[in-house]
Formats: C-alpha cells, sequence, structure tokens
C-alpha cells in the first residue's frame, strides 16, 4: 500500500500543477509517470491492469453511443484511407532526413522499418480525443462524430495489422463471435430488468469485460475491439446514455493508470527523447492533412479544422504496434521508448492546441476563401431562426420543459437548438420546433443577431463548460437580448454571472422552491396558491410592471464573413446547422 500511496500523492500533485498552469490534469499524469520511473520506482503490476480497465470501458462507452452509420460515411472512410497514405509518406521522408543528418537509432534503417514507423505514427489517441469531445460535450456534434469515426476506422486497421502480424494468428473460433448479434437481443432483455444505480453500472462493467474483452481476446483478437463491438450491439437501449453517464466517472479513474503508465514504457536516453520530441513536428502537417481532406469533403472551414485540431495527436495504439514490431524483430526495443515521449509530448501539445480551439479555429478559418452555401454538405449549411423569439440550448429534460413553459405560459415562438441529430428527430415527431445546431458556434449566435427576433436565450446543456462556452460566443457575436443559464454547483452559478448571464437557475439549490409551488398548487389549487404569491410579493413590495420589448429588426441574410467578428472568444465550437443562407 505504500508504493500505491506514493503513486497516487504524486498523480495527484502533478494533475493539480497542470489544473494551476492552466493546462488539463492527464498532462500532470503524463509528467508523474514519467517522473515516478525517473526517481527509480518500478511500475506496479496493477497499474498495466488498471490501464487495461479504463481503456476497455472507454471503448465500450464509445460503442453505445456510436452510430454505425457515421462509418459509412464518405467523408470518415476516405478521411481516413487517405490520411494513413499522406502520414506514411510523411513519415518516412521525415525519420528519413533524421537520419541523414545523423541520428544513430535511424542509420541504415530500411524503408520497411520507416513505413512501420509511420504506421505507428498515423493513428490518433482514442482515449485522449474522446477526453477531449467529453468536456466539451460534443461527441454527438457533427466534427465529433467525424473524429470518433475516424479513430474506430483506425482501431480496425490497428487490429488488422496485430492480426496479421502476431505469431498467434485468431483462432477459427472468432468466427463464432457472430453468435454475439442475437446474444445481444438477450443482453438487452436482461438489461431493461437491471434497474437502475450500481446494479446497472455493474451489468455494463460485465459486459463489457465479459463477452466483450474476455470473449475476443480468448479468440486471439483484441480484447478492447470486443468491448467496443458489445457496445455498438447494444447502442439505441432507452438507457444507453444513463449506464454511459454511469461508467463516466469510474471510466475517467481507471483511464489516469493509463496516462501514469505511457512514462514506464522503457529507460529513456537522450537520443530517444530527442527523436521523439522531433517527431511532434510532424503533428501539424498530419492535422492539415485532416482538415484539406474534410473541406474536400463538402464541410465548412471550422468543422474541418476542429476536427483536425482535437486528430492531431498520437495513439497508444502506435504503442502496440511498435511492441508487436519489436516482439517478431522488425524494429529495435528502443522504439518503444522513442514513441511513449512522442505520445506524450503529442497529449501535452494537443492538450494546450485545443483548449483554445476555437480561437485557432476562427483566425484559420478567415485566412480561405468561403464557398456558397449551396456547395456545403447538407449538415453544414447555415440555418435560419427568423421568427423566433426564443431559444433553448440543450434539448434534455430541462431544455424540454423550458421549451413548454415558455410556449404554453407566455405565448413565445420557441425554437430548441440540439447537435444530437437523433435527438432533433425524436423531438421532431413529439410537436417540438427543434433545429440541429451547435450553440458552442459563433456563427450560429451571428445568424441569431442577424435574425432580430430573438430576445431570449436559455442555456440547458447538461455540461457546465459547454454551457459558458455558449455565453462567452453569444456575447461575442454580440448578441444583446437575456441570457438565462442552469448550473449544479455554487461556484458554476458566480462564473456564469460573471461572464455575463442575467439569470442563474440552480438545478439544486433551487429545486426546493419549484417544489413548494408545485405542493402549494395541489393542496389550495393554483388559483389560490397564485393569489397567496401574488399577496406575498405586495406585501414584499417587490412587484413591478414588466415593460412590452421591442421589436426586433428585420432578418438578414448571414455569411461566414459577417458572421464571424473580429476576434473570439475562447472556446471549442462546432457546427451542425441544417438549413439557411449564406456562404461557408
Amino acid at each position: 500500500m505504500g508504493t500505491a500511496a506514493i503513486f497516487l500523492l504524486v498523480t495527484v500533485a502533478a494533475g493539480l500543477g497542470a489544473v494551476l498552469l492552466r493546462l488539463p490534469p492527464l498532462v500532470g499524469f503524463l509528467v508523474a509517470g514519467f517522473g515516478l520511473q525517473a526517481i527509480g520506482l518500478a511500475e506496479p503490476g496493477y497499474l498495466g491492469t488498471l490501464a487495461d480497465l479504463g481503456v476497455t470501458l472507454l471503448l465500450f462507452g464509445i460503442g453505445l453511443k456510436l452510430d454505425v452509420k457515421t462509418l459509412l460515411r464518405k467523408d470518415v472512410w476516405f478521411t481516413t484511407m487517405a490520411h494513413l497514405v499522406v502520414s506514411i509518406a510523411i513519415a518516412v521522408g521525415f525519420l528519413g532526413l533524421l537520419g541523414a543528418v545523423g541520428f544513430s537509432m535511424l542509420a541504415g534503417e530500411g524503408l520497411g522499418v520507416l513505413a512501420l514507423l509511420g504506421l505507428a505514427l498515423s493513428f490518433s489517441s482514442t482515449v485522449f480525443v474522446v477526453k477531449v469531445l467529453d468536456g466539451r460535450s460534443d461527441q454527438s456534434a457533427l466534427y465529433g462524430r467525424i473524429a470518433i469515426g475516424v479513430l474506430v476506422m483506425q482501431d480496425l486497421i490497428a487490429v488488422i495489422f496485430l492480426s496479421v502480424s502476431s505469431d498467434h494468428p485468431p483462432s477459427p473460433w472468432a468466427f463464432g463471435l457472430v453468435l454475439l448479434i442475437p446474444g445481444a437481443w438477450v443482453l438487452r432483455r436482461v438489461w431493461s430488468k437491471v434497474g437502475h444505480g450500481e446494479l446497472q453500472a455493474l451489468f455494463g462493467v460485465a459486459v463489457a469485460l465479459g463477452p466483450g474483452y474476455a470473449l475476443f481476446d480468448a479468440v486471439g483478437l483484441k480484447g478492447d475491439l470486443g468491448a467496443l463491438v458489445m457496445g455498438m450491439l447494444l447502442a439505441g437501449h432507452p438507457a444507453a446514455t444513463e449506464l454511459s453517464r454511469n461508467l463516466f466517472t469510474l471510466k475517467e479513474l481507471l483511464l489516469v493508470g493509463f496516462f501514469v503508465s505511457i512514462g514506464f514504457s522503457g529507460e529513456l536516453t537522450w537520443e530517444a527523447a530527442a527523436i521523439g520530441l522531433l517527431m511532434l513536428l510532424m503533428l501539424p502537417l498530419q492535422g492539415i492533412v485532416t482538415a484539406v481532406l474534410l473541406r474536400l469533403m463538402r464541410l465548412r472551414k471550422r468543422t474541418a479544422i476542429l476536427s483536425g485540431l482535437v486528430l492531431a495527436n498520437y495513439s497508444e495504439f502506435g504503442l502496440i504496434v511498435v511492441a508487436v514490431g519489436s516482439q517478431t524483430g522488425l524494429l529495435h526495443d528502443e522504439w518503444l521508448v522513442v514513441l511513449a515521449v512522442a505520445v506524450a509530448g503529442s497529449f501535452v501539445l494537443s492538450s494546450a492546441v485545443n483548449t483554445r480551439g476555437n480561437e485557432y479555429a476562427m483566425a484559420l478559418a478567415k485566412r480561405f476563401p468561403s464557398k456558397p452555401n449551396e456547395w456545403l454538405h447538407r449538415e453544414e449549411r447555415l440555418i435560419d431562426v427568423s421568427g423566433a423569439e426564443a431559444l433553448v440550448l440543450g434539448m434534455g429534460r430541462v431544455g424540454r420543459g423550458a421549451v413548454r413553459q415558455l410556449r404554453e405560459d407566455y405565448g413565445m415562438n420557441v425554437v430548441g437548438v440540439e447537435h444530437d441529430p437523433a435527438r432533433v428527430a425524436s423531438l421532431r415527431t413529439q410537436g417540438f420546433t427543434v433545429v440541429q445546431a451547435d450553440a458552442t458556434d459563433i456563427e450560429f449566435w451571428g445568424r441569431v443577431r442577424s435574425a432580430g427576433a430573438v430576445r431570449l436565450a436559455i442555456l440547458a446543456m447538461p455540461f457546465h463548460a459547454a454551457n459558458l462556452i455558449a455565453l462567452s460566443q453569444l456575447r461575442a457575436s454580440g448578441f444583446e437580448g437575456t441570457v438565462a443559464a442552469v448550473a449544479r454547483y455554487d461556484d458554476d452559478v458566480a462564473e456564469l454571472e460573471r461572464h455575463g448571464a442575467d439569470a442563474v437557475f440552480h438545478l439544486y439549490g433551487t429545486a426546493g422552491l419549484a417544489l413548494a409551488d408545485e405542493a402549494a398548487e395541489a393542496a389550495f389549487g393554483y388559483v389560490a396558491a397564485e393569489r397567496m404569491r401574488d399577496l406575498q410579493a405586495g406585501h414584499r413590495g417587490d412587484t413591478e410592471p414588466v415593460p412590452a420589448p421591442a421589436a426586433g429588426p428585420a432578418t438578414e441574410p448571414a455569411t461566414e464573413a459577417a458572421t464571424e467578428p473580429a476576434t473570439g472568444p475562447e472556446a471549442e465550437p462546432v457546427t451542425e446547422p441544417a438549413a439557411g443562407a449564406g456562404t461557408a
């Protein structure tokens, strides 16, 4: 337990240090791993197990949210394959240049070795990217769905490589895994009987590790792949989102072990560290390749750039590819340390860049010509919100309740905004007026401002960071209407108020007020309860006449240039508009 205590204290201290430097905690976890290895502490045997559990639950959670149709999108599979080829070519040229300037590890290495290293460097980290998307609540956004689709395709390519290069190819029993398809029907029925709480979370862990990891591993396939497949087979269950949320904290805690374990990949030398850090110079090129390919798929400039930024890192799968290459004699053992440095360094660099991803995306997008709205992919066209008096951002339970209240009690023309296409389709069948867009997109708010009629915006998204980003983008776009937001904690309330929210609803702190109103109306009747409230308000002297809102200006057509401000706040935007006029 003493070793575990040391590891925990150092990891917490390093994570806190990263936060104080305005970096994600995972940067501190990476530093902790290298620091613990440098002072001579041996890697505990259970650290690798914790890391494997974290990655397994991560992939299971991805599967629960993954729409298989995403993998069939041309902008996913074409981008993946083209990026793979170009990245390998870049790596071969760059590593060959390093060998020519005198790095002994690369001297005399053949084209096959350089190509294998290029393959390892062509993958982006599923763990890292999903953590970034989770932090923004952007897995369902267009660029988030494309990024996850690319990651899954890359993981499948890596699994195929590992299966082909392994000394032990998959067992013929692997064909029997097709029985998991009818087996998933049974698991769905069992799941429906499990209920909520800890038993549901335990059910999820058991499925991910049992028929997921263990079964695939038993037939010679990657167990992580099995967890992903099981998640995909169970996706669409009514409780899928709830299960994913229940596993979130456990998954995040276990993934700390994954980031710390990277520092124990091998003994670090000066040459290995130098080559690993120099490999970071290829990341901007890979990000540019991704952005260009997605732009050719008719995506908007910022969507393409954001995808390129979030995928510009090296993957833990690269470490596995190099490890297999080392075991089969294709690579020297020290390349594992080089890749560990490159992966860790890419996480640090990508964390810093993606923290200000919106600002960089906005600045870069202005440097390139726009395309007509009709040229864009259907999901990327600017939307039209003319006629809306109020917008509700985030159409979960809170958002739906706000829409009903504004529409039924105040007679307002309310439009809901949601970036999850499946939820948008479902809400429309229920009679809600909903557009598919992203509240963290400054172009969306520029379109709202130009429409002129919107005078109230309610931020009801489940993640505080998303509400804060939307608020910053909203104010930066010049929106002058009233903004209300929801928050769970006192410090979140204070932060939203500091950033310009006119009203903040504390979900926990003010729930008692709503409960009291409901109880009074049930006990005395609505009319009597309303009379009692008016009487009390009169005693307090806090009733004031509410002035009628002024009519907004006429709707103006929007263009990308017109809706982008000269400068933008720090944020991570995504755009998934449904229709409208303008250019992008």
